[in-house]
């Protein structure tokens, strides 16, 4: 099942580490400017949100929970690309995936 979740945030790119650096060499203004509009509550009452706190990042829906990490050495050094790693390490573990097309957010549950 796909549902969108919502529009890519435009302020995101702006916080790359190439147009504007924060010293984590993860990306982390990024990061966190991409997972702000994953928040909101699926037809069937579930929960979705996503967070970070330091280099994990954390998929929840409803009581279900899985981590994924920001891994600059196998991933790196490429800030789109390790976040994209760390939501795919997360998803899995949830049974999910968070997946982008033309500045869209899907959720696809599997």
């Amino acid at each position: 099942m796909r549902i969108r979740i919502g529009d890519v945030n435009p302020k995101a790119e702006a916080q790359l580490p190439e147009n504007e650096p924060d010293g984590s060499s993860v990306g982390v203004n990024y990061t966190d400017a991409y997972l702000k509009p994953i928040k909101l509550t699926l037809e069937d009452g579930r929960k979705l949100t996503a967070t970070r706190r330091g280099l994990k990042v954390t998929l929840k829906l409803g009581t279900v929970s899985g981590d994924g990490l920001l891994r600059r050495i196998e991933h790196g050094p490429d800030a789109k690309n390790m976040l994209r790693q760390a939501l795919e390490e997360a998803g899995e573990a949830i049974g999910a995936e968070i997946v982008e097309e033309d500045g869209v957010l899907y959720l696809e549950t599997m």
